[in-house]
């Protein structure tokens, strides 16, 4: 995953890059037939794959993900940015849930982790869109910013107006409503995966946790949580693989 974003992130022409990361799809099928390709990491990658039954589509929905940064692009409603979150967070999500091992019950583990991975990536984008305007890119839906008044100018200031904080609070809503969707995913996650589940999340719920207590103010300086902070989330996480999980519960119709 890492290897794959590095390619759409590195300086060059976009022909460039598509061009790499049509050599990157090309060189994952040649991996999973039995072929070596140049990376060092396709042999593990293929056995991994293998070992643990992970959908091949999942791998290249990544890459699809990752080729629609290449070029910027305006998502005119927010189905239009779930489908980029979904390729870009949630089919990592997917991959992990075969790592860790899973019940899928029916596909509901895989349902609650596709919602996972959209409030991770809602997360992303909120704190990161000063960063992302101005370099070209607008992540946050264009009925969205018309709603509230928001212009290209505003994502890009060293603070944000009423109107960008009111957006902006409205997204992280959002994102909490995929978190608290998400929340029953880990009594499905066998003991041994299941820290990783709660550490990631646990990171990034804080992450819009400290967004929301600074009143969603992500222009002045790049928004962190402490690393003592994180060190107790992932002590918290470690314990999560023995301790029995909250029972499910009822779950929230689909969001959108």
């Amino acid at each position: 995953m890492r290897q794959t974003d590095d390619i759409a992130d590195e300086p060059g022409p976009v022909e460039s890059k598509r061009a790499a990361l049509a050599d990157w799809r090309a060189a994952l099928g040649r991996a999973l037939a039995g072929e070596r390709p140049p990376w060092a990491g396709w042999p593990a990658l293929a056995d991994a794959v293998a070992r643990h039954g992970i959908p091949v589509r999942y791998l290249a929905e990544v890459i699809d993900g990752v080729e629609m940064d290449t070029v910027p692009r305006a998502f005119a409603t927010f189905d239009d940015l779930h489908a980029y979150c979904y390729r870009v967070a949630s089919a990592v999500g997917l991959c992990c849930l075969h790592i860790w091992g899973f019940r899928s019950e029916g596909g509901r583990a895989e349902g609650l982790a596709e919602s996972c991975g959209v409030a991770l990536q809602l997360t992303n984008i909120v704190r990161d869109v000063r960063e992302d305007a101005r370099n070209g890119r607008v992540y946050l839906p264009q009925d969205d910013l018309a709603r509230f008044g928001v212009s290209a100018d505003d994502l890009a200031a060293d603070r944000p107006g009423p109107a960008l904080r009111r957006l902006l609070a409205f997204e992280g809503e959002r994102a909490y409503g995929y978190y608290d969707r998400a929340r029953p995913l880990a009594a499905l996650i066998d003991p041994v995966g299941r820290p990783a589940l709660l550490a990631i999340v646990g990171v990034y719920r804080a992450l819009l946790d400290e967004i929301a207590r600074r009143d969603y103010d992500v222009m002045s300086r790049r928004v962190s949580v402490p690393t003592w902070r994180k060190a107790a989330i992932v002590a918290r996480a470690c314990a999560g693989r023995f301790a029995r999980p909250d029972p499910p519960g009822v779950e929230a119709p689909p969001l959108r």
